[in-house]
């Protein structure tokens, strides 16, 4: 873990140089949380490096096309490769196995709401890739989902400015009620789906 923290800080340094394209490189390869990546593409668009409507493009095509990759792991990979490499891309077996679970009970839907829920973020995607669900739909679900995430930590990080390594600290208040909403939706979704399955079997 120490010499992956190292690496981090390394390619933290190496994309500071490539500004936007640093953003969208940052957020594939999943290798720094996105809270800081965003962050500092806020920090670039508080210095005048970046607009911050490009800051939210790069961020959202970069935190899509990341969550594309982990659902082509589930896909072409299956859950024995996850098993074997989850720690290098920060997901445990006690994710991998919530996230199934959540995505048996839930559906598809579950690939927009679970973006709001720490523990489930990125794992969501690989069994959405196992089941095969459509692409299209994954990925429309996951560009909606990674939008308003990427302007908080953008605004958060373009506010802050030399502190915008703050961001994170600083997002619980924001990120605690689209939690507690996404779970309402969540279980109103679940109840839809097994009200239409009753109807169904009637």
């Amino acid at each position: 873990m120490e010499r992956l923290a190292e690496f981090g800080l390394y390619v933290l340094h190496g994309l500071q140089q490539l500004g936007g394209i640093g953003i969208l490189l940052g957020l594939m390869l999943e290798v720094i949380p996105s809270e800081i990546v965003l962050a500092y593409g806020g920090y670039l668009v508080a210095r005048g490096e970046l607009g911050f409507g490009e800051a939210i493009a790069y961020g959202t095509v970069g935190g899509t096309v990341a969550q594309l990759l982990m659902y082509a792991l589930g896909r072409y990979g299956g859950r024995a490769l996850l098993e074997r490499i989850g720690r290098y891309v920060h997901i445990g077996p006690r994710q991998l196995e919530r996230s199934e679970q959540w995505f048996r009970r839930y559906g598809a839907g579950v690939i927009f709401f679970a973006r709001f829920v720490p523990l489930l973020r990125h794992a969501i995607s690989i069994p959405a890739g196992i089941a095969r669900m459509p692409l299209g739909l994954f990925t429309l679900l996951t560009a909606l989902a990674v939008l308003p995430w990427t302007v908080l930590f953008v605004y958060l990080g373009m506010t802050l400015g030399e502190r915008w390594q703050q961001a994170g600290e600083l997002a619980g208040p924001y990120i605690r009620p689209a939690v507690i909403v996404a779970l309402a939706f969540l279980i109103g979704w679940y109840i839809v789906r097994l009200a239409r399955r009753k109807q169904g079997a009637i």
